[in-house]
């Protein structure tokens, strides 16, 4: 699976494993951008949102603390897409900014080449001082090339750990890996996507999820507990992740959140996905950096 969301295929609504959701395979793993924030856009999609500000705090409050920590590496972004993840972390924008500039008459009349001329301007000129590596892992080539020829990532890589081990130049590129992030997509997603970059890592990893409250990801922390990480749920605040389609896809929503025995009242009820964090660290990690110094004000 590709990207910052967990579903979809664009205006289609199909059912999925017993799901009744509507799916946007289609935007994926077009040659950019634009169609996957007209589509998403159009729904109200903000996980990368949420995620700038957790991701950046959290890589300030643990690596930048000034106490004898190791310097802040790379960050792994599996599921990332276009790149939104690394656009948002390191760049002086945000998810508003790019709906407005990929839905906007001056970038629809571009084509892809002179988008890709444009975009690297456009980020060069945005970028933080205190820009972090990152590293991007998704399936969907077109859209980990585009994120490259940006300047988004500084290296991607178009494979599928969940039927094939990495590449050596995969496991090359994420040796220096400090934080392992995913936004979307961790319903397709299985320990294995993880273990090769917890194995081989130099330094200890973090790995922060925000996964759709809809289905679980025990199996997950259970994989990652087998290599030594301990995995805390942040709660009870959750993070709207989009709106519903129609009645259908919340129908579902709220009877696959109640399955999970969790509370949609307020949330799905309310006509929106919802995400939970999931963190996972060493266990000494979780006493040195206790989960409510490494979150930002809520918003």
């Amino acid at each position: 699976m590709s990207g910052t969301e967990d579903t979809e295929r664009e205006g289609e609504s199909a059912q999925v494993d017993g799901r009744a959701m509507t799916r946007f395979d289609d935007i994926y793993d077009r040659p950019d951008p634009r169609a996957f924030f007209r589509a998403l856009g159009s729904f109200e999609y903000q996980t990368p949102h949420h995620a700038q500000r957790i991701f950046r705090h959290m890589l300030t409050t643990w690596t930048g603390n000034g106490n004898g920590s190791p310097g802040p590496g790379s960050v792994l972004d599996i599921c990332c897409s276009y790149g939104i993840n690394a656009a948002l972390l390191n760049h002086d924008v945000t998810l508003a900014d790019l709906y407005d500039r990929y839905g906007s008459a001056s970038i629809a009349a571009l084509d892809t080449a002179e988008l890709i001329e444009a975009d690297r301007a456009w980020y060069a000129a945005r970028r933080r001082a205190d820009a972090v590596r990152v590293v991007g892992l998704d399936v969907a080539a077109n859209a980990v090339s585009y994120a490259r020829a940006v300047g988004l990532l500084d290296a991607g890589f178009a494979e599928n750990l969940e039927v094939a081990p990495p590449s050596s130049a995969l496991l090359a590129a994420t040796r220096s890996t400090r934080l392992i992030t995913v936004t979307g997509g961790a319903s397709f997603l299985s320990p294995r996507s993880f273990r090769p970059f917890l194995t081989d890592a130099a330094e200890p990893v973090w790995v922060a999820a925000f996964v759709l409250r809809t289905g679980s990801y025990q199996a997950i922390a259970d994989g990652l507990s087998a290599l030594g990480l301990v995995t805390e749920k942040v709660g009870p605040h959750t993070f709207p992740q989009r709106r519903f389609t129609g009645e259908q896809e919340q129908r579902y929503a709220v009877e696959a959140v109640l399955a999970e025995a969790e509370d949609p009242r307020g949330k799905e009820s309310a006509g929106y996905f919802h995400t939970a964090l999931h963190l996972s660290r060493p266990p000494q990690d979780t006493t040195t950096f206790p989960l409510a110094a490494l979150l930002p004000a809520q918003d």
